[in-house]
């Protein structure tokens, strides 16, 4: 009898373990829930099992049944922007989630530019502003999910990573960028402030993409067969979405920034395709309509030296991206590269950009300014090409007179430097000494360039061309 006792008591003891609620790693203490949604939370427990879930800001309490495949998903009404509040989670055991803030998520993904820490990147690729930053960073309403770095074969449902607090502790390991970001907009609507970051330097653009969405490219892009175990190469089309993005598919969120391309200088055309696809892909499987998503333009920088001839194109690319993708915007920082690396220490002031356009797209303050000027159209009168501009009805300005940012060629193809810029209100009168009748025009279309052109507002615009001359082999 003694042995049957024990014996149950052990399968007792097993089946719950086996209800035992499992959540991802970023629905944990600490975090940050998107206000005023319905915000979806889930998990795994023993098939066919009830799960209540109680939130305490309004003691509601809902229940899902646990799915065959043992998931569960349900999604909870978040209340005004508060806290620090509790979600209790019980199928027979209890899981809580504790010190929770409801308030704005914002999803950061990307490559380098995008992960590079406030502590930068060694003694010669700082961060401006970062040790100031990292000293002062003493705020419980800003709260980082910094993911781990998981390259694999099949997709994955989980992502390790933790909630932090900003502090001189922990935020030397912060995005720049997203921390920022983040202070900014904290400071500005004083309500709390998530930030998801999943983010892997080095990377392109085909390992942050699904099978599916890969799939018209098969041409271009070879596909690896679905394994179901780590993969050493990072650049491994879909490793990233099978690894980082794939855990995180629903997450409610205000909008994502995204800070990637240099890792696909090579192949702008290629690039040009493959972006608006992903971000398509993303929306689809995220399934709450098209959120915002803004990137950033990558910077200006002169090497490596065989990469140069496609650099300009790839921003281009970007830019043209803004007419393709839905809900979208893109920061211009073609003033604020580093010659020598592709990790410009101005992080600071790319926020700002950014938190410009957040504030004037998705939170109401509409006479906050946030682009800059825009190509709109050549025209030609003789030797002079005539460019007018949107985004720049108060006009124009340079932050230093450089007429070699202008550059001028005619039917032979061959630019030649400006030797006269004048601007006249929305428009820039260009002509250079060597054309006598130009057909085109290009503004800081380098690898490496400073950029000058502003409207009064002081944004600045991107590097365009009005031809589309064939790209570079």
């Amino acid at each position: 009898m003694k042995k049957i006792l024990i014996a149950l008591s052990f399968i007792l003891g097993l089946a719950s373990a086996q209800a035992k609620v499992i959540l991802p790693y970023v629905f944990s203490n600490g975090m940050v829930l998107q206000q005023k949604s319905n915000a979806a939370i889930w998990g795994k427990t023993t098939p066919g099992t009830s799960v209540n879930v109680v939130t305490s800001w309004n003691k509601k309490e809902y229940k899902v049944k646990a799915n065959a495949d043992s998931t569960w998903k349900l999604k909870v009404e978040t209340p005004k922007a508060g806290g620090p509040y509790q979600i209790d989670i019980n199928d027979g055991d209890l899981v809580s989630i504790k010190d929770i803030l409801i308030g704005e998520v914002w999803f950061i993904s990307g490559q380098s530019n995008m992960e590079m820490a406030l502590r930068g990147m060694g003694a010669d690729q700082p961060i401006l502003g970062g040790r100031e930053a990292i000293a002062s960073a003493n705020n419980d309403k800003i709260r980082f999910f910094r993911s781990q770095h998981k390259v694999w074969g099949t997709p994955t449902d989980n992502l390790r990573g933790r909630w932090q607090t900003a502090s001189p502790t922990s935020s030397p390991l912060f995005s720049a960028l997203g921390y920022f970001f983040a202070l900014k907009l904290q400071k500005q609507l004083n309500v709390p402030v998530g930030i998801v970051q999943v983010a892997y330097g080095g990377t392109p653009i085909e390992a942050w993409m699904s099978k599916e969405s890969l799939a018209p490219f098969n041409a271009e892009v070879k596909i690896p067969q679905e394994k179901n175990e780590a993969i050493e190469n990072k650049g491994t089309p879909t490793s990233l979405f099978n690894g980082m993005i794939n855990p995180m598919i629903g997450l409610t969120v205000k909008g994502m920034l995204w800070y990637q391309g240099e890792h696909n200088r090579r192949y702008p055309a290629r690039y040009a395709k493959l972006f608006p696809a992903m971000v398509a892909d993303w929306r689809k499987r995220w399934n709450n309509g098209e959120f915002p998503f803004y990137y950033v333009q990558i910077a200006p920088y002169g090497s490596p030296a065989s990469y140069v001839p496609y650099i300009p194109f790839l921003r281009e690319a970007q830019l043209n991206s803004l007419n393709v993708i839905p809900n979208s915007g893109m920061v211009v920082n073609v003033d604020l590269g580093a010659e020598n690396f592709n990790h410009p220490p101005f992080k600071e002031k790319v926020a700002d950009r950014m938190l410009a356009m957040v504030l004037n797209r998705n939170y109401g303050f509409k006479e906050l300014s946030y682009q800059g000027p825009a190509y709109k159209a050549l025209s030609i009168q003789g030797n002079i090409a005539i460019l007018s501009f949107d985004h720049a009805e108060k006009g124009l300005k340079f932050s230093e007179e450089n007429n070699a940012n202008f550059e001028v060629a005619g039917a032979d193809k061959k630019f030649y430097p400006a030797s006269i810029v004048k601007i006249k209100g929305n428009t820039i009168e260009v002509s250079a000494s060597e054309v006598i009748k130009p057909v085109a025009v290009r503004y800081a279309f380098k690898a490496w360039v400073v950029g000058n052109l502003y409207n009064i507002e002081g944004f600045p615009a991107s590097s365009f061309r009005t031809d589309n001359w064939e790209i570079p082999k």
